[in-house]
């Protein structure tokens, strides 16, 4: 399961008019009974919002308040999330006599007040911000919105962002839907919001949410794919300087060549994904990523990891891990690793962590073998397959990748060798002959022609070309540590 949450606008989203349609929470309930948690994120004030919708208890989580309050329906227990305003700020306020709302933390008002708010805010030194939302005008906190409010709420769950779905309808929900990994405007959202979003619904209001209810039942969002690209991968940049991305969300690669070519080429891979939110796990045969720093590292060169503390340790969406296989017997490494796998396959199916797989070394530990029952299965989604000698790979593995990578001088021939296994016929290459840091990279399910990229890393602290890289690298090296 990949969507594993959803996180919903309340007015003008799910309800029409301030009311939820009975058919629209009946959809709701049969998400939630595929595991899935739910969490509504409302300018509301709560006392409001539970005077007016009984069905809040089908809710994991509430943020209300525009971000500024949790609330946990379970136990009906409320948490600030921002500090209140003054007294003295909400007492100007009433007496100019405009309309009103105070919550916990948020005061809101309509236009066209906005001004003497500001006014009084600046007369008064205070660090408030203005949330606008169609004619409402909010008064909260500094930073304080709809994302801020859904990190704390993803967080208590143990939930990452990479794995939610969000859908809005308003100014207000633009935070929301940025932070999400798949953004929803219902048909009656505002222009700026449906420009954004990844999807647009043909309903409106809760009926436009049911048709995302209806994709994550049957097949996960997967024959939804967002209209544009938001959150890609970026493999490098090719000599003209365009991004060379992943041209799928679910996906696999296969990199081949040398050490430390692949080596350098994963590690920039590893730090993008890592620098964006994403949950990785490596398995390392050799001990080359143990300096991926975001991670946690499980076995040494002389000690080797226990699957156990690798497991939990992913239990926290924010835990890189790298498990190094350097001190199991080569001859044990593929009973280790399925041993890995198979939890590692149900975590996945439970959380949609971890999001991306590296595996190194992998014509070892994933060899082609002589009895086809005992053959591993096809390539998996979101895994990265590192190896000398692709043709050693199970024979499942290499005809299902999506993307395959050849790093260093030999980079042509491997691109041949590759074609040449899977039966798709050679590919033309660029007329430039890949060097040291570079890499050709193919899709060949792909209308895209092998592209030549240069690999750099993304961290500030990483090591600096070497002299004998063509003079163009050192500048898009640059150009991808700013990305």
């Amino acid at each position: 399961m990949r969507y594993t949450a959803i996180a919903l606008d309340y007015d003008g989203t799910i309800a029409h008019d301030g009311v939820v349609a009975p058919h629209v929470l009946a959809g709701l309930a049969r998400l939630k009974d595929t595991g899935r948690k739910l969490l509504l994120v409302t300018g509301r004030e709560l006392d409001e919002l539970l005077g007016i919708f009984p069905g809040i208890t089908l809710f994991d989580r509430v943020v209300a308040e525009n971000g500024a309050l949790l609330y946990r329906p379970a136990t009906g227990e409320r948490k600030d999330l921002g500090e209140p305003p003054p007294e003295a700020f909400i007492a100007c306020l009433r007496a100019s006599g405009m309309p009103l709302s105070v919550g916990n933390t948020i005061v809101a008002t309509i236009r066209p007040h906005e001004t003497f708010v500001l006014e009084t805010i600046a007369n008064m030194g205070l660090e408030q911000q203005l949330i606008f939302n169609k004619g409402a005008v909010m008064v909260l906190p500094p930073g304080c919105n709809k994302a801020s409010g859904l990190k704390v709420a993803l967080d208590e769950l143990g939930l990452s962002p990479r794995n939610v779905v969000a859908g809005g309808d308003g100014e207000n929900d633009h935070a929301l839907l940025e932070m999400a990994e798949y953004s929803v405007a219902v048909a009656n959202a505002v222009p700026q919001l449906k420009e954004a979003a990844d999807r647009v619904t043909d309903n409106h209001h809760g009926d436009g949410i049911l048709e995302i209810v209806e994709g994550l039942i049957t097949h996960d969002l997967a024959n939804m794919p967002p209209r544009k690209p938001r959150r890609t991968l970026c493999l490098g940049r090719d000599e003209e300087g365009n991004d060379v991305v992943l041209p799928r969300r679910r996906a696999s690669i296969l990199v081949s060549g040398g050490k430390p070519d692949t080596t350098e080429f994963a590690m920039a891979v590893l730090e993008r994904l890592a620098s964006r939110g994403y949950q990785c796990c490596v398995l390392d045969t050799r001990g080359d990523y143990t300096q991926f720093k975001p991670a946690v590292v499980f076995g040494t060169l002389d000690n080797p990891p226990a699957v156990e503390e690798v497991l939990t340790a992913l239990e926290k969406p924010d835990v890189q891990t790298v498990v190094c296989l350097a001190a199991v017997p080569a001859e044990s490494r593929p009973d280790f690793v399925e041993k890995l796998l198979v939890p590692l396959g149900a975590l996945r199916e439970a959380t949609g962590r971890p999001h991306w797989i590296l595996v190194d070394g992998a014509s070892d530990l994933l060899a082609a073998s002589a009895r086809q029952e005992e053959a591993p299965g096809a390539a998996a989604e979101n895994t990265i397959y590192v190896t000398a000698d692709p043709a050693a790979l199970a024979p499942g593995i290499l005809a299902g990748v999506h993307g395959f990578v050849a790093c260093g001088p030999g980079a042509g021939a491997m691109v041949d060798a590759f074609a040449a296994a899977v039966a798709w016929g050679k590919p033309a290459l660029p007329q430039q002959a890949p060097r040291e840091h570079d890499a050709l990279v193919w899709f060949p399910r792909s209308e895209q022609p092998v592209a030549l990229v240069t690999v750099a890393r993304v961290s500030a602290d990483a090591p600096a070309m070497k002299p004998s890289a063509r003079e163009k690298s050192a500048e898009v090296g640059r150009v991808l540590r700013r990305a």
